[in-house]
């Protein structure tokens, strides 16, 4: 006997080719891309609420459930277009599908099945696109899309990030979208455009509680123009920085550089003694300080710059000596030895 119940597995697939309007649009007047309206407003909430249930349950809640993978895999191109034609139906059902951890992990799977799903894709994600990039799931969603969509789409997306990057640099989750982007972003125009931009606000950023992640993650692409910019606005401002847990990483970060190393290392050097003293055994300062000496020790080309800090520091050895967890003195006393030798 067929199976009689309306909204079974089957059914349901078989509706998708035919999906509804979004809620908030008359049924009298479809939107572009849907074949024909569907029947009650009672129907269309019970599709949607099916929907929703395929794409956040558990799938060890319902054994008798095929693997949401497996099901999609049998979909044609007709019906993943129904899909993903209803899933994007309304921006608030989308988002809610989208920031549920499942949701996110199956819009992700169907994201490069083809154009036509991508498609309802984007303009969904584009329609929220802060809301999105500013969710610990639904930002997973974004980035996978940024990755297997077409260059058309992806340049919509990037005028948006642009537009909204130091918000989205300065967001507890905003700025893990905005470095995967900085990871992902192959395009030389937007590229340079980006890192310029953050590059211009690193001081800013580097004070902020997010904005310090981005501001490191820059200093990791080894590009040599925006690591300089992000040493030129941050001098005068390094040894502030270094008093700071997550400055002193992006002080840190810049005495790693050759193209960077030496901001940090001049403003060391003007600053007074006893406030260097102070920051070479501050708890994240101390770090900053023997990275400099080290780094300065290796090169002869900066023997003159590491003879300069040893001879503000010396003075202060005695202090050093009962710093826990500091190799300052260890290093000063190296250099006395080499030199009573």
């Amino acid at each position: 006997m067929a199976n009689s119940d309306p909204f079974s597995m089957s059914t349901m697939l078989n509706s998708l080719q035919h999906p509804p309007p979004p809620r908030g649009i008359p049924i009298a007047i479809p939107p572009p891309g849907f074949t024909q309206p569907c029947g009650t407003l009672q129907e269309l909430e019970m599709r949607l609420q099916w929907m929703f249930n395929l794409m956040t349950n558990n799938e060890e809640d319902d054994d008798n459930a095929p693997p949401f993978k497996e099901m999609i895999s049998k979909l044609d191109r007709r019906e993943l277009q129904g899909m993903a034609s209803l899933l994007t139906s309304d921006s608030d059902y989308f988002l809610e599908i989208a920031r549920n951890n499942n949701g996110s992990n199956r819009l992700q799977i169907l994201l490069g099945k083809s154009d036509d799903v991508d498609a309802f894709i984007s303009a969904a994600i584009l329609r929220r696109f802060l809301h999105v990039m500013t969710d610990k799931n639904a930002l997973y969603v974004a980035i996978r899309g940024l990755r297997v969509f077409n260059e058309e789409n992806k340049e919509s997306y990037y005028e948006q990030i642009l537009h909204h990057a130091l918000r989205l640099a300065s967001h507890r989750y905003g700025c893990i979208s905005l470095n995967n982007i900085i990871t992902d972003l192959d395009h030389p125009y937007y590229r340079e455009q980006l890192l310029e931009l953050l590059a211009q606000n690193a001081l800013w950023l580097s004070n902020d509680a997010s904005g310090n992640f981005v501001v490191q993650h820059l200093l990791k692409q080894n590009n040599l123009r925006c690591t300089k910019n992000i040493a030129i606005n941050l001098y005068g401002h390094c040894v502030d920085l270094s008093f700071k847990k997550y400055g002193s990483y992006i002080v840190e970060k810049l005495l790693e550089k050759d193209e960077s190393m030496e901001v940090v290392v001049l403003e060391l050097l003007k600053c007074d003694g006893d406030r260097l003293m102070r920051l070479a055994r501050h708890e994240f300062g101390n770090f900053v300080v023997g990275k400099a000496l080290r780094v300065t020790q290796k090169e002869m080309i900066r023997a003159h710059q590491f003879r300069g800090l040893v001879n503000k520091l010396v003075p202060f050895l005695q202090f050093f000596r009962r710093s826990r967890g500091s190799n300052i003195a260890a290093i000063l006393e190296s250099v006395l030895q080499i030199l009573v030798s």
